[in-house]
């Protein structure tokens, strides 16, 4: 038989631990998105805002260079100052100064500068940035304007975008106009990431917290559940599960409660039920001990005469203890209604016939009035339910009285009353009837009317009493549409336990 399953063990045993990792964890993806994916939109957008305009301002400004002029300006030109060059120079200035930009500069389809304004370098020399952008410069020799794909940073460690436009010249493109403007704007976007980032670890950790003020909030009354039934595990059916206020932790403390009230409830009726057997079974023992002693003494001195009373006084101690026996397991057994349509008449009938004979015996007369009425019931245990309640007022009726059994329809209940004109039934004993082993005969088990009880309970009815000095009176009642399935005991027609 394998035993109990090992309790969970690691770092993600605990409920704070499972809280944390499914607030944190999901947290942190949607600000790893959020912040990177929108970082690297607005760079995209930015970055592209920024080529768009860089790229307008060159083919803005190579509309207005001349590409027969800017061809004629050579090397040496810059030192001479020549008219051509110095026009060209103060064009490409002015825009960058309107613009606002770090450099505008005017290339041959060499990459030869031209003109310069921003970046000093002398006429005829290679711009080497060319170099870098040259896919972006074939684009740009084609006829189209664009800008460069790469950022590249400049001697003030800021980064830089160019844009490029053609210079044409009848219908031929002869040179490039390269502008270089300032990405600045993404050292702020670059700060706005540092404090979004700032800003999602504050959140994880204000989500962190709250996740275990939660987890705590959620494990004190889940620990006073688990401590409760840990109790009960180890048999303390006394202590009282304790009320939790949250709804759905409330209906598990609240079953719980029920769960232990229902073991006390079964424990303490077992130690009772043990306790009246043990008490039962004392009596007939010491009987059959002390006849068998008495038998043995006969047997040596070979008195067989009064052996033979011995032997049959053992005999009835025996069938006694059986009896007890058979009480114990009827009480005891659990076992489902066979639930059939019985008519009522016929189920008061067959208990009083059950009966006669020992009612006929002592001199009681069993009378029947009963409303013809049909019941959903178990109608063997019904029958010795009621056998029992006609076999004590039998029992408690006198000589020549008679015991009434009537049963009538009030209000969608059938009601069955069984009623003898006995010495009746003392108050402080009427509270204790239908305690199991409770029993005020010599020769009573005392399981008689509880087991009528829990039969009747079983069908959904109850079992009461009124009982004063010659008048008691045990009624019954049933629904008339059924009651429970389960019954919570069982009993043989034949032999049902007596009692008080």
């Amino acid at each position: 038989m394998s035993g109990p399953a090992p309790l969970p063990s690691g770092p993600l045993a605990s409920l704070t631990a499972r809280l944390l990792l499914a607030f944190l964890v999901p947290a942190l993806g949607f600000f790893a998105l959020m912040g990177g994916g929108g970082y690297a939109l607005a760079r995209a957008i930015l970055e592209e805002e920024l080529g768009q305009s860089l790229s307008a301002i060159a083919a803005a400004t190579a509309s207005q260079v001349s590409g027969e002029r800017m061809l004629t300006i050579e090397p040496g030109d810059d030192v001479q100052g020549t008219r051509t060059w110095r026009n060209l120079t103060r064009l490409l200035g002015e825009v960058q100064r309107a613009s606002g930009v770090r450099r505008v500069y005017a290339v041959d389809t060499q990459g030869r500068v031209r003109g310069d304004a921003g970046g000093g370098l002398p006429v005829g020399t290679e711009v080497p940035e060319l170099a870098r952008d040259r896919r972006e410069l074939a684009r740009v020799l084609a006829g189209e304007r664009t800008a460069s794909q790469v950022l590249f940073t400049g001697s003030d460690g800021r980064p830089y975008k160019t844009g490029y436009a053609p210079v044409w010249q009848e219908g031929q493109v002869v040179g490039v106009v390269g502008v270089e403007g300032s990405a600045a704007f993404f050292v702020l976007l670059a700060g706005l990431s540092r404090a979004f980032t700032v800003a999602s670890g504050a959140a994880l950790a204000v989500l962190a917290v709250v996740a275990v003020l939660t987890a705590r909030g959620l494990a004190r009354p889940l620990r006073r559940l688990m401590d409760s039934a840990l109790r009960i595990g180890r048999g303390d059916l006394t202590t009282p599960v304790p009320p939790e206020p949250t709804r759905e932790i409330g209906v598990l403390a609240r079953e719980l409660e029920e769960m232990r009230q229902a073991l006390e409830s079964r424990d303490r009726q077992l130690k009772l039920m043990l306790a009246g057997v043990a008490h039962e079974v004392r009596n007939p023992i010491g009987g059959i001990e002390l006849f068998s002693g008495l038998l043995a003494e006969d047997v040596r001195a070979g008195s067989l005469a009064e052996a033979g009373g011995h032997v049959t006084r053992i005999q009835r101690e025996v069938a006694y203890l059986q009896r007890i026996v058979e009480d114990f397991l009827a009480f005891a057994r659990e076992q489902p209604l066979a639930r059939a349509p019985v008519e009522a008449p016929a189920l008061l009938s067959d208990a009083c016939e059950l009966m006669a004979g020992e009612a006929e015996a002592k001199g009681v007369l069993l009378k029947v009035e009963a409303a013809p009425v049909r019941l959903e019931a178990d109608g063997s245990l019904l029958t010795a339910a009621l056998v029992n309640l006609v076999k004590n007022a039998v029992q408690a009726a006198p000589p020549g009285s008679q015991v009434q059994l009537t049963g009538t329809s009030e209000g969608g209940r059938y009601a069955i009353h069984v009623q003898d004109s006995g010495p009746g039934v003392p108050a402080p004993e009427q509270e204790r009837i239908f305690e199991p082993f409770f029993t005020t005969r010599e020769k009573g088990t005392g399981l008689g009317l509880p087991l009528a009880r829990k039969i009747i309970r079983a069908h959904g009815g109850e079992l009461s009493l009124t009982s004063s000095p010659g008048h008691t009176v045990f009624t019954v009642t049933l629904p008339l549409g059924g009651g429970p399935r389960m019954a919570s005991s069982g009993a043989e027609q034949s032999s049902p336990p007596s009692d008080v």
